[in-house]
């Protein structure tokens, strides 16, 4: 699309396809050069593992969105015993619960077949294969299905997000399209490895707030006392969440199968420092640099739409209510 006013020299603004297509491109060329050399979780290099998304979520969210995704679908087939991603493949991890969606997983005979609508497919258009959460009779389960059968269709115009447009994040109709089941019905929730990819996520964020703050850091070599201390408290604010971070990455490794039974507590504090610091980035930066950046600096107005829309993965005062009620339960009365 192109836009322009007289006397002004007319530049090319890229559209919503376009992005999606170059982050597509990035993602499979990452999965192709780089993915096998990133650590499991829990395999004694979880921090590698992290500073990796980090790194991503730095570069480019819409990316690291697509990337994070076959980093964990790689460790779900390990983790159930399923044969990991082949040559040539790019997976997603399709499990988002929203109302008024559903997919259903019928048997006939030995073969399983998915009928219905899913939300929230990232990388839709360009993954060969999703991991995607589905309701069975005995209860919600996980299944590998490929992307190519004809009954797989992206829903267009479902993803109207400006933020994270890259990501290509439609809804997908699924008509009979044949699954493959991925551990037991259960599984995919019950297994401390869903814990250990939601503190993933996070780091995604995290790297994506550093990508934000970069602007307001570049704009302060000599900063008025205002600019400082925004700069100031953006800095404690990554930094604390950072820390956390790492801290997450240690116990992981100690305890990667959650013998302590903590996992799930972890996971939410960390995702919700997480979370804090990325509003608290977004705020700062704009009260200190004004409208300027996000008018006239592309890449800043980018990351900071996409982060916004990113870390609505958190489920905000929901994860707050349980994060709370877990604390009580192993604090019990105090007298």
């Amino acid at each position: 699309m192109t836009v322009g006013t007289a006397g002004e020299a007319t530049r090319l603004v890229p559209d919503a396809e376009e992005v999606r297509r170059v982050v597509a491109n990035r993602f499979r060329t990452w999965v192709d050069t780089e993915a096998h050399d990133l650590p499991l979780p829990g395999a004694g290099r979880t921090q590698e593992r992290f500073a990796a998304l980090y790194a991503l979520g730095r570069t480019d969210l819409s990316l690291a969105r697509l990337a994070e995704g076959h980093a964990d679908a790689t460790a779900i087939l390990r983790e159930l015993g399923a044969p990991a991603p082949g040559p040539g493949e790019y997976w997603g991890v399709w499990a988002a619960q929203p109302p008024g969606t559903g997919l259903q997983a019928r048997q006939e005979g030995d073969q399983w077949l998915l009928d219905g609508h899913k939300a929230y497919c990232s990388g839709a258009h360009s993954c060969t294969h999703g991991l995607v959460t589905a309701d069975t009779s005995h209860g919600r389960r996980l299944f590998a299905v490929r992307t190519d059968h004809p009954g797989y269709a992206p829903m267009e115009g479902t993803w109207q997000a400006i933020g994270m447009a890259g990501s290509d994040t439609p809804d997908v109709r699924f008509t009979a399209v044949p699954a493959r089941p991925v551990g037991a019905v259960g599984a995919y929730l019950d297994r401390p490895g869903f814990q250990h990819g939601g503190i993933g996520v996070a780091a995604c964020w995290l790297g994506g707030a550093r990508a934000v703050a970069d602007t307001l850091q570049n704009a302060a070599h000599t900063p008025d006392p205002l600019t400082a201390a925004h700069l100031g408290a953006v800095d404690v604010a990554l930094y604390a969440a950072h820390s956390v971070l790492q801290q997450a990455a240690q116990a992981i490794d100690a305890d990667p199968l959650d013998t302590s039974g903590t996992a799930r507590l972890r996971s939410l504090r960390v995702r919700a420092i997480a979370e804090r610091a990325c509003h608290d980035v977004l705020d700062r930066v704009g009260r200190a640099t004004g409208a300027g950046p996000l008018c006239h600096d592309p890449r800043h107005a980018r990351n900071a739409a996409d982060l916004t829309v990113y870390i609505r993965q958190h489920h905000a005062d929901r994860n707050l209510a349980e994060l709370g009620s877990l604390v009580a339960q192993e604090a019990g009365p105090q007298r």
